[in-house]
């Protein structure tokens, strides 16, 4: 595809993704389509700069947030949210905890309820739901920054590097790429 048509078909991706963000496309238009989804990676591996690779990661959380199957289920993903950030992770881990149970194939649902497992410091527990959500969407790079978090945290560092490394083959710009530690005698 030339660079132009590149381009425009990323930025009718972004669109499409900021659209179902506010509300205008309904859930269930869900699911970029896989290509979409691909050029969406591809762009995101290969971004000129942090601030390329910041608004195609904003288009991954978001066409990963539109997955939800249904409208309900959105609900309760952008209501945990909501109460995750005011402090009430033990209201938002109980409608995570029903979202995972009516969406089992819904990764987004099982990485926000890692995240909320892991701000409750239930380490063990978040990195279960990791798992999952890594099984159901292996790119994503959320759910390999919260291994490696986790793993940094419990003392256990080479797998939290390699968690992290793994992340960064993924996004190069991650945030938490300063938490990389350089091989002695390696030149990253």
């Amino acid at each position: 595809m030339p660079a132009a048509a590149t381009t425009f078909h990323l930025l009718t991706i972004l669109l499409v993704a900021a659209l179902a963000q506010l509300g205008v496309a309904q859930v269930g238009f869900s699911a970029l389509a896989a290509s979409d989804r691909d050029a969406l990676f591809d762009a995101l591996k290969n971004a000129p700069s942090e601030i390329d690779a910041e608004k195609i990661e904003d288009a991954i959380w978001l066409s990963w947030l539109a997955e939800a199957p249904t409208a309900d289920i959105r609900r309760k993903v952008d209501t945990a949210m909501q109460r995750r950030d005011a402090y009430d992770f033990a209201g938002a881990k109980t409608l995570l905890d029903e979202v995972v149970e009516e969406a089992p194939d819904y990764a987004e649902g099982w990485n926000q309820r890692a995240f909320i497992l892991f701000l409750q410091g239930n380490y063990e527990a978040s990195l279960e739901d990791i798992e999952r959500t890594l099984a159901l969407e292996p790119r994503h790079f959320g759910a390999l920054s919260g291994r490696a978090l986790i793993f940094m945290t419990l003392g256990r560092v080479a797998l939290g590097q390699e968690a992290l490394r793994e992340a960064l083959e993924i996004h190069p710009f991650l945030k938490e790429r300063n938490m990389l530690i350089e091989p002695r005698g390696v030149d990253l």
